[in-house]
C-alpha cells in the first residue's frame, strides 16, 4: 500500500458578504491568512488555503434589488470585478475560492442538512424576535442597545427588524455542555484568551436552539424536505469550510479523499464580531453530524478608523488600493501585521504607516540591500567573495529563526516580524561597526573586507527567506539581486528550518543592483 498523504495544514478566512467591494478590514484578515499559509509552506508542509464569498441572504438580496439587478447577476459581477481582483492585487496565494452559489456547495449543504434532520437534530418551530439584516443574525434582547426607545444592533447602530416566521430549528442547546468542556479543557481551540472567555461566558448562560431556515424570501439554498423555505444564511455559509473540501462525498471519490486529507481545519481566521457563529454554532453543527471540530478558531480585532470599526455602512471603509497605490503591496502586507498585535483592535494611521515605511522598510531593510550590492560591485567587481562567518551573526540568526517560527505559528505576526527586523537592525549595526569603506582603503585588509561583504550578503539571504511570506514580491527581487536563484534555487523552496545554516551563498555568485526595494514616498495630497 502507498503511504497515506500527510494531513494538510488547512486554514480558512471567513467567506465575505458580496454586497459591496472589499475594504482594508477584509484585506487584513486575508493577508494574515496568506502570510501564515506561506510560512507553513516555507516550513515544507502541505497546505490548503481557502477564502471565498457568502452570496445568499436578505442583505445581498436587498442590495441587488436596490441596484435593479437579479441577485445572481449582482454577486457574479462583484466577485469577478471586485473580490477576486483585490486578492490577486494583494498577492494572495489561496488554493481555492468557494462561492456559496456554486453547485458543489449547494448540494453538499442540502445533504448535510438532510442528515441532521434524519438523525433528529432538526425540528419544526416558530421564531419570533429581533433580527439584524446587516449581521444576518437572530439577536437576543441582551445583545441590543436602546436609543430613543428603539432597539438597535450594536454593530451597525441601526434598528433591528422583528421577525415572525414558521421555521426549522437546530437543537443547538444540546451542545452547550460539550462545547463548554472543550474550551475549558483545550484553551488553544479558541484564541485569543479574550475571545475564549467571551465564548465560555455565552455557553455558561442559557443557549437557545437556532432557527436554521427562513420562509419570507427565496434567495438562498432550498431546504431539501421543505422547498418553500431557504436555509438560514449563516447555517449555509459556515458549511463552506467543509463543502469546499468534499464534505459528505464518498470516501473513495476525489472529494472524499480531499476531505480525509484536509479536515478538520487547523485554523479558522475570523473577525471578533462573528466569533459566536464560529466557536458555538459551527462546532455544534459538526458535533451533531459526528464530524471532527476545527482545531482552532482565532478571532482577530477590528481595524479602527477615527475610533470606529472599518465598515462601509459607517463610511469608514477604505479600499486597499487607496493604500497600495501610495505605499506598494508589500508595505501594505507588512504594515498591518507589524503595527497591530493580531487579536487586538488597532487603528490605521497614514502617518504611522509612512513613518514605519521610511524607518523600517526603506532605511533598515531596503538600504541594507542596496549598500551591499553597491559595495560588492565597487570592491569585488560584482562577484561574491569566498564564504566567511561571524560567530555573533550566526548565533543571532539561529535565535531569530527560532523566535520567528514560534511566533508566526502561534499567529503572533507582530512578534515574528519584530524578531526578523531586529536581526536586520543587527546586520546594519555590523556593517557600521566593521566600516568596509575604511577597510577597502587598506590592501592588507582585503580578506577582512571580503569577509564583511560575504557575511552581509549571507544575512540578506536569510532575511529574504524569513520575510518572503510577508513581502513576496520584494524578497523575490532581493533573491535575484543576490544571485541566489541560480546558485541555491527558488526562494519559495527554501526551508525555514535551514535558514540559519550559514554559508549557503556560494563564492562567485553575481550580485547585481536591483531597483530600490522601497522608493522614497511621494508626498500624499
Amino acid at each position: 500500500m502507498s503511504p497515506a498523504k500527510e494531513k494538510a495544514f488547512y486554514l480558512t478566512t471567513p467567506i465575505y458578504y458580496v454586497n459591496d467591494a472589499p475594504h482594508i478590514g477584509h484585506a487584513y484578515t486575508t493577508v494574515a491568512g496568506d502570510v501564515l499559509t506561506r510560512w507553513h509552506r516555507q516550513r515544507g508542509e502541505s497546505v490548503w488555503f481557502l477564502t471565498g464569498t457568502d452570496e445568499h441572504g436578505q442583505k445581498v438580496m436587498r442590495t441587488a434589488a436596490q441596484n435593479n439587478t437579479p441577485p445572481q447577476d449582482w454577486v457574479d459581477r462583484l466577485v469577478e470585478t471586485a473580490w477576486k481582483p483585490n486578492w490577486r492585487a494583494l498577492n494572495i496565494a489561496n488554493d481555492d475560492f468557494i462561492r456559496t452559489t456554486e453547485v458543489r456547495h449547494t448540494e453538499r449543504v442540502q445533504r448535510f442538512l438532510q442528515g441532521l434532520k434524519d438523525s433528529g437534530h432538526i425540528y419544526a418551530g416558530k421564531y419570533e424576535g429581533p433580527y439584524c439584516v446587516g449581521c444576518e443574525e437572530f439577536k437576543l434582547d441582551g445583545d441590543l442597545i436602546i436609543s430613543n426607545g428603539e432597539k438597535l444592533c450594536p454593530v451597525h447602530s441601526k434598528p433591528v427588524e422583528l421577525v415572525n416566521e414558521n421555521n426549522w430549528f437546530f437543537r443547538l442547546s444540546e451542545f452547550a455542555a460539550p462545547l463548554l468542556a472543550r474550551y475549558r479543557e483545550n484553551p488553544e481551540a479558541c484564541q485569543p484568551e479574550s475571545a475564549r472567555n467571551e465564548v465560555i461566558s455565552f455557553l455558561e448562560g442559557t443557549v437557545q436552539d437556532l432557527s436554521i431556515s427562513r420562509s419570507t424570501f427565496d434567495w438562498g439554498i432550498p431546504v431539501p424536505w421543505d422547498t418553500d423555505q431557504v436555509v438560514y444564511v449563516w447555517f449555509d455559509a459556515l458549511l463552506n469550510y467543509a463543502t469546499a473540501v468534499g464534505l459528505g462525498d464518498e470516501p473513495t471519490s476525489e472529494g472524499g479523499k480531499k476531505f480525509a486529507q484536509t479536515w478538520p481545519a487547523d485554523v479558522h481566521l475570523v473577525g471578533k464580531d462573528i466569533l459566536r457563529f464560529h466557536a458555538v454554532i459551527w462546532p455544534a453543527m459538526l458535533m451533531a453530524a459526528g464530524l471532527p471540530v476545527p482545531k482552532k478558531v482565532f478571532a482577530h480585532g477590528w481595524l479602527l478608523v477615527g475610533g470606529e470599526k472599518m465598515s462601509k455602512s459607517k463610511l469608514t471603509g477604505i479600499a486597499p488600493s487607496e493604500i497600495t497605490d501610495h505605499f506598494g503591496v508589500d508595505a501594505f502586507r507588512y504594515y498591518f501585521l507589524r503595527a497591530i498585535p493580531f487579536g487586538s483592535d488597532g487603528s490605521f494611521s497614514w502617518e504611522d504607516m509612512s513613518a514605519r515605511y521610511t524607518s523600517e522598510l526603506a532605511n533598515d531593510f531596503g538600504n541594507l540591500a542596496s549598500r551591499l550590492a553597491a559595495m560588492v560591485e565597487k570592491y569585488c567587481g560584482g562577484v561574491l567573495p569566498l564564504p566567511s562567518s561571524d560567530a555573533e551573526l550566526q548565533t543571532v540568526l539561529s535565535s531569530t529563526v527560532e523566535k520567528a517560527d514560534a511566533s508566526m505559528c502561534a499567529l503572533d505576526f507582530q512578534g515574528g516580524i519584530n524578531a526578523i527586523m531586529d536581526f536586520c537592525k543587527r546586520v546594519n549595526g555590523y556593517v557600521t561597526e566593521k566600516e568596509p569603506w575604511v577597510l577597502a582603503k587598506d590592501p592588507g585588509k582585503k580578506a577582512e573586507l571580503e569577509g564583511v561583504l560575504y557575511n552581509t550578503a549571507e544575512s540578506l539571504r536569510a532575511l529574504a527567506v524569513l520575510l518572503n511570506p510577508v513581502m513576496p514580491q520584494t524578497c523575490e527581487i532581493l533573491w535575484q539581486s543576490l544571485g541566489a536563484n541560480e546558485s541555491i534555487g527558488s526562494i519559495n523552496d527554501q526551508s525555514i528550518s535551514k535558514v540559519a545554516t550559514w554559508g549557503q551563498l556560494p563564492a562567485g555568485s553575481i550580485i547585481q543592483k536591483s531597483a530600490v526595494l522601497f522608493p522614497r514616498l511621494e508626498a500624499s495630497e
